[in-house]
């Protein structure tokens, strides 16, 4: 979810220059307003401490607490309020479903039984790793996906390079090598395109429908359905690519059928034994929550319009999809497992798993995003970019896609979608354009950082395992990256505008209004 580690010298260098940037934008003599002045100040400081992680991540996000209440930007109580919205107990909610995943090894058994349908030839497995993989991340963390995922791969890899001792699976010499770097990679890669796919996949997206809402309250609300809907076909195209670019141009993997693979694979299996009563009730509050999530609002399809449950129920402005990822979390304290007596599918223990860090990530970021606001900050920031406006649609999606997506192979997404994403709602309104025609895809561009072992946890995770050298990681990420944008364009040009009846050239009025 978030990048690796800087060094201690990024680290230091970033605590001076951050400083420094808040004395200097403090001082010197601007034409802005005095409260936008002190607003650029914060932001600068907290940009560049997020960017070089001077002082942990989470603690930087609570500088607004401190600084908009002092610096007279923003009422104590309206800047809390940020730190606590739907989007964050979506997210809450979410992750509680995947900790009990974790917790009965459900995740585990699901990865296991993909990669067995998939079958035994080495880019058939490949192939089952990364569907595998690009599931779980939907619902769980990257990093934990990939964590997961990792002894499995590793498992195969050490059979491979006993095969190959034997020539038993007919690849040729050093084929257990490259098995093993082309596995990693495409481990990592799924992780990240995966998470685009639902709304709680990555933190980016959460942010995004958080912001997006504070910003245009007037217009519809980014729900759990239309971004699946949206974003699921942009990751299997993704997911497929990629994988047949690494497996067939890049880093060619041959080879008959991969003796022993799928016996592994029904040996981690059987380790785990009959599916539980505990797995079986998990599973089960997982479904409801997706068709929950999936079917709360209305949806069209052409001419076709299938109700959602909160329009029949009358519910449709009083729950949200927060509100149904808490229903199934609080569930779960209440299901018994089986296992033992008293003992529930998911306690309190289990819950403080949560990345708390990460929450508080998101609320620095919608408290940075209030103070853009209020401070009128976002709006000076538009006004100086008018020139964008200038620029074709595809232009400027691309602009923004290869900004956002080089830019995060060096810092946190999700302090980048926090820094961007309220100014890019600022340009929208100076140039008076659709501002999700500018916001998404920097939004999916966070999540296509391929390059870099510090772009990415499942990056450094994979990158880790000894198997792949740092200069192949650049040379086949750069490649992704581009794919990447490419792919943003389409989708963002050739889908979502039309599938949201989106006119890229107009701000509808009504979104600027604050909605009843």
């Amino acid at each position: 979810m978030e990048r690796a580690e800087t060094t201690g010298v990024h680290k230091n260098a970033g605590l001076v220059v951050g400083t420094a940037l808040f004395v200097i934008l403090l001082s010197v003599p601007t034409d802005l307003e005095p409260k936008t002045q002190r607003m650029a100040a914060i932001a600068a400081l907290m940009a560049t401490w997020w960017m070089t992680e001077a002082i942990p991540l989470a603690a930087t996000s609570l500088m607004p607490l401190v600084l908009m209440p002092f610096m007279k930007i923003a009422q104590p109580t309206a800047v809390a309020e940020t730190y606590m919205n739907d989007y964050i107990f979506l997210f809450i909610g979410g992750f509680t479903i995947a900790l009990a995943m974790e917790r009965w090894n459900l995740h585990r058994r699901l990865a296991l039984q993909t990669i067995r349908l998939v079958g035994d030839r080495p880019r058939q497995l490949i192939l089952g790793f990364m569907v595998a993989t690009a599931l779980l991340s939907m619902w769980i963390s990257n990093t934990a996906t990939t964590m997961m995922m990792m002894p499995i791969a590793l498992s195969i890899v050490l059979l491979a390079e006993e095969r190959e001792k034997g020539e038993t699976h007919g690849a040729g010499r050093g084929f257990g090598a490259r098995f093993g770097l082309v596995l990693m990679l495409c481990i990592a890669y799924s992780a990240s395109i995966g998470g685009v796919a639902t709304l709680i996949g990555t933190p980016p997206n959460v942010v995004f429908g958080a912001i997006f809402h504070k910003e245009f309250p007037g217009a519809p609300a980014i729900a759990f359905a239309p971004w699946l809907f949206l974003a699921l076909p942009f990751s299997v195209v993704f997911l497929l690519v990629a994988w047949a670019l690494v497996t067939f141009v890049l880093h060619p993997v041959r080879g008959g059928r991969f003796l022993g693979g799928r016996g592994t694979i029904r040996g981690e299996i059987a380790k785990l034994g009959p599916i539980t009563r505990a797995e079986t009730c998990v599973l089960v509050v997982f479904l409801c929550a997706a068709f929950l999530w999936i079917f709360r609002v209305k949806i069209e399809i052409g001419s076709v319009t299938v109700p959602g449950w909160s329009n029949v129920l009358g519910l449709v402005e009083w729950v949200r999809d927060g509100t149904v990822a808490m229903l199934a979390a609080l569930s779960m304290f209440l299901i018994p497992s089986g296992r033992r007596k008293g003992e529930r599918l998911v306690d309190w223990k289990t819950v403080e798993a949560l990345p708390w860090n990460v929450l508080f990530l998101f609320g620095g970021g919608f408290a940075l995003a209030h103070g853009f606001e209020v401070s009128g900050l976002s709006d000076w920031i538009g006004k100086q970019c008018r020139a964008f406006g200038h620029l074709p649609v595809p232009g400027q999606i691309l602009a923004i896609s290869g900004t956002i997506t080089f830019l995060t192979e060096l810092t946190s997404n999700t302090a980048t979608t926090n820094m961007v994403l309220p100014i890019l709602a600022g340009v929208a309104r100076a140039i008076e354009v659709n501002p999700l025609v500018l916001m998404l895809p920097a939004t999916i561009s966070a999540s296509c950082a391929f390059m870099l072992p510090v772009a990415t946890p499942p990056n450094a995770i994979v990158f880790g395992t000894g198997y792949i050298p740092i200069g192949t990681m650049v040379r086949t990420g750069i490649v992704l990256n581009f794919v990447g944008m490419l792919l943003v364009l389409l989708l963002v040009y050739f889908v979502a505008i039309p599938f949201w009846q989106i006119d890229p050239t107009h701000l509808p009025a009504t979104w600027l209004a604050v909605s009843p």
